[in-house]
């Protein structure tokens, strides 16, 4: 996903106006999550509207009053505001996780065409590979709020490697509680030596009762 941005600034909307300019700060604010490309402006009467449900959206999978752990999203505001201060004024009261492209940077229009973005407000989910999702979410969000999320989680296959087991390199997990069951049933017998026939059920290769 850092591969969109590669070789431009995205900043992020917090007080210091924290610049994400090498390859490494994009991949790890951008990389194994969901991205939204918002693009909208203060001037369109329809994004000041929507705003307010999208920022509630976003905090409450991102903020720690309303989760233990933040989701695996970042959104993007792609400015289509007619002027920087503009643009200023429309994220003053936005998360500070927001990122932004700066509004000097070309990629603003590009993005829009590159996308088909045809109105406003859009919402462009992106898989963390970069493949769209989601060619326009706004509706979705406005009807299902953060209940799409997981919807979009499942399908883009998004691992939370917070809740992934512990490898074993020596013996792999089973897949269920009773899978050495279904192995023991449908293990092949062996022949006996000298050509006889299967060993009983419990008894070694040497006739010693098995150890299991």
């Amino acid at each position: 996903m850092a591969s969109l941005f590669s070789g431009r600034v995205l900043i992020r909307n917090n007080s210091d106006q924290d610049e994400l300019d090498t390859e490494a700060e994009l991949s790890r604010k951008l990389e194994n999550r969901l991205v939204l490309l918002f693009f909208g402006t203060g001037a369109c009467p329809e994004c000041q509207a929507f705003t307010p449900i999208l920022k509630d959206f976003f905090m409450r999978l991102t903020d720690e009053f309303y989760v233990l752990r933040a989701a695996q999203i970042a959104l993007v505001y792609v400015s289509q505001d007619p002027t920087e201060e503009q643009q200023d004024l429309f994220l003053r009261d936005m998360p500070e996780k927001w990122l932004f492209l700066p509004f000097e940077d070309d990629l603003r229009r590009d993005l829009g065409r590159q996308f088909s973005v045809e109105r406003l407000p859009a919402v462009v989910v992106l898989k963390p590979g970069g493949d769209v999702l989601t060619r326009d979410a706004a509706e979705e969000i406005q009807r299902l709020g953060p209940a799409c999320f997981a919807n979009w989680q499942e399908a883009a296959e998004v691992l939370d490697r917070s809740f992934l087991p512990p490898e074993d390199l020596e013996d792999a997990v089973p897949r269920s509680l009773t899978e050495w069951l279904r192995r023991r049933k449908y293990r092949v017998e062996k022949a006996a030596p000298g050509g006889g026939g299967p060993r009983g059920e419990g008894e070694a290769e040497d006739g010693a009762p098995a150890l299991f």
